[in-house]
């Protein structure tokens, strides 16, 4: 029996889980939250100095927890740039998370390519405001000085790759990561140099793209590191997704991805075409609106949390007794609505009770997450199960709606670090590969993960009609907005 280890370097904190590499049965882990204050200042939640997650993953890699392991993968947070001069010191402090400084840079790079299509084709995405690229034109406006110096471009997981190597003169990432980015096409399988130019005003060294099965290096104590990931392929391999699977996440926001055989290019920007980690492709389609619809539903009928919310919908009816709720509160991206609000519609006198208000959240927060679902399945993407992920997914009321409207069966997984997890399993690929027990096109058989199978049964075709009527007011209120 092998022994490797998993790591997850979240926005907030380092996971490690310790893996049997043959079944993935978890056999120990650790835990440790990034210091609040970076070492060096960051100051602003945008800007993190990298080395707080080295004191993260020292903490939480403590007492001995890898003792025994013979190999790590390591998947951190998307969308983050670590900028290195030269000599690998980092410029300033990385960039992370959903910077909304870079909105304007944003849309200053659509129009520089050409427009939406032209990035479309060019990486598979339409720039965004949390991607790379887009950060990379924030710096070279803000501060000139800083991307002027800028020799190097990596990410949170190739950094800590990286450190863990000993800083060697390789860099590497893997597709996963580099899809991400807004200068690595999927499609291809290629950077595209020019668009870091467009962003950042001059070339930069980019890290070395190694397939999903190898290793990025061995630590001189003989710890072999696999390539690693970004956060979402970590947690879509851990899960162990594949063909006909898609995942929709609940969160603040919610996402939809799905596995697929081709990358898919959208030039109206709502599918960003992700590559998975293992070979295979990840299409994306997010929405502004998820959780924190039901969150403001609870503030406004007065209840005091999310089950007091669910148990007060559970006294409706499917349909809400004619109340559709269009929940684009913050606008909306998945159908392209940025400057909408959210509209109440099907108000009778019989309907304005907060049981109805209640379920119609609910069903209008899972309905808009279906309208992302379709997204994809009108790309011919094939989904034939849908696994449900974040705290809200144990809500009944949730789980009482979600296969009618999904149409297909809904897998809910037991609450797990599943991001730390697929870089267990990455890890030992990686491994078994070295050792020549493993093919380094088929990742190791691990058991899955611990799962509530729902039917849609026989509320199918009531699921299917509430959705209509979802449908139908979302046509009259917004034609044609997807």
């Amino acid at each position: 029996m092998g022994i490797v280890a998993g790591l997850d370097s979240s926005p907030d904190f380092t996971r490690i889980v310790v893996c049997d590499s043959d079944t993935g049965a978890v056999l120990r882990q650790g835990y440790a939250p990034h210091p609040l204050e970076s070492p060096e200042g960051g100051g602003r939640p945008a800007d993190v100095d990298p080395q707080a997650w080295l004191l993260s993953l020292g903490e939480a890699a403590g007492g001995g927890l890898l003792e025994g392991v013979q190999a790590i993968g390591v998947s951190a947070q998307a969308n983050s740039v670590v900028p290195l001069d030269t000599q690998g010191n980092t410029v300033r402090p990385a960039l992370v998370g959903g910077d909304r400084r870079s909105q304007v840079a944003a849309a200053d790079l659509i129009d520089a390519l050409g427009g939406r299509e032209a990035w479309a084709q060019a990486v598979g995405s339409v720039p965004q405001t949390a991607q790379p690229v887009t950060k990379l034109r924030w710096l070279a406006r803000s501060e000139p000085e800083a991307a002027a110096r800028t020799a190097v471009l990596l990410q949170a997981h190739d950094w800590l790759v990286w450190q863990l190597l000993g800083r060697p003169a390789r860099r590497t990432t893997d597709r996963g990561g580099a899809s991400g980015t807004g200068y690595w096409s999927a499609a291809t399988g290629g950077y595209r140099p020019d668009l870091v130019e467009l962003a950042l005003g001059h070339q930069a060294m980019l890290p070395e793209v190694i397939g999903p099965s190898d290793a990025a290096g061995t630590t001189p104590e003989g710890l072999l590191i696999s390539a690693g990931t970004g956060e979402t392929q970590a947690a879509a391999f851990g899960l162990g997704i594949g063909l006909g699977d898609a995942v929709v996440s609940l969160g603040a926001s919610g996402s939809v991805m799905a596995v697929h055989t081709e990358p898919l290019v959208d030039q109206s920007g709502m599918i960003t075409a992700l590559a998975d980690a293992t070979g295979m492709h990840l299409p994306v389609v997010t929405t502004l609106n998820a959780v924190r619809v039901l969150r403001g539903t609870a503030e406004l009928l007065g209840v005091p949390d999310l089950e007091g919310l669910s148990e007060l919908a559970m006294k409706s009816t499917p349909g809400s007794h004619g109340l559709v709720l269009l929940p684009y509160l913050e606008g909306e991206r998945t159908p392209n609505l940025p400057h909408t609000a959210g509209t109440l519609a099907g108000l009778r006198r019989e309907s304005m009770r907060p049981e109805h208000l209640a379920r119609a959240a609910f069903e209008g927060m899972l309905c808009g997450l279906a309208d992302a679902l379709d997204v994809l399945r009108f790309r011919g993407v094939d989904v034939r199960r849908v696994f449900l992920l974040g705290a809200a997914a144990e809500l009944p009321a949730v789980q009482a709606a979600a296969p009618a409207l999904f149409g297909t069966q809904v897998v809910v997984p037991q609450p797990a670090d599943y991001a730390a997890i697929g870089s267990a399993r990455q890890a030992a690929w990686a491994l078994g590969v070295s050792q020549g027990t493993l093919d380094p096109r088929t990742p190791p058989a691990w058991q899955g993960a611990v799962a509530q199978v729902l039917e849609p049964g026989e509320d199918l075709a009531v699921g299917q009609a509430v959705r209509q009527q979802f449908v139908s007011v979302r046509e009259q209120t917004h034609p044609g907005a997807l």
